[in-house]
């Protein structure tokens, strides 16, 4: 599969998974905290419903989650490698300021993996969505 039909694309750069041209976060501000949270309910670009159902979200938790762990033990190797010889504490509060820190980005990256899980990339879609478009006006 290639860059441009990619899921990974989706993910990294906030885009529909079913046409990877539409957005799915309103804004790009990632560290924003009144507005890094605010999703659109359809895509501009093929008309694709992210939101599944009531409750779909909820599973975005366990890639959330997985994201986490690897922020932590990426900070954790980064603060071994670089303070070998620290107590415990050190590494503590490394890892609890970059989840902190990194929390926004934590929450975006485990909507867009959940919502890739389910969604695959259709060529389709957005040509659709404009004929439906047509139908209507």
């Amino acid at each position: 599969m290639a860059w441009k039909n990619s899921r990974v694309r989706s993910v990294l750069t906030n885009s529909c998974p079913t046409c990877l041209e539409g957005k799915v976060f309103k804004y790009n501000s990632i560290f924003n905290l009144k507005k890094f949270d605010k999703m659109h309910e359809h895509c501009s670009e093929c008309g694709h419903k992210f939101e599944k159902e009531n409750g779909f979200f909820y599973g975005a938790m366990y890639a959330s989650y997985a994201v986490t762990v690897a922020f932590s033990v990426a900070t954790f190797v980064l603060t071994y490698l670089i303070y070998q010889d620290t107590p415990y504490w050190v590494y503590i509060i490394n890892i609890l300021v970059v989840l902190i820190v990194l929390a926004p980005l934590s929450y975006r990256a485990g909507r867009l993996i959940w919502i890739n899980i389910f969604n695959g990339y259709n060529p389709e879609a957005k040509i659709k969505h404009q004929q439906k478009n047509q139908n209507y006006e």
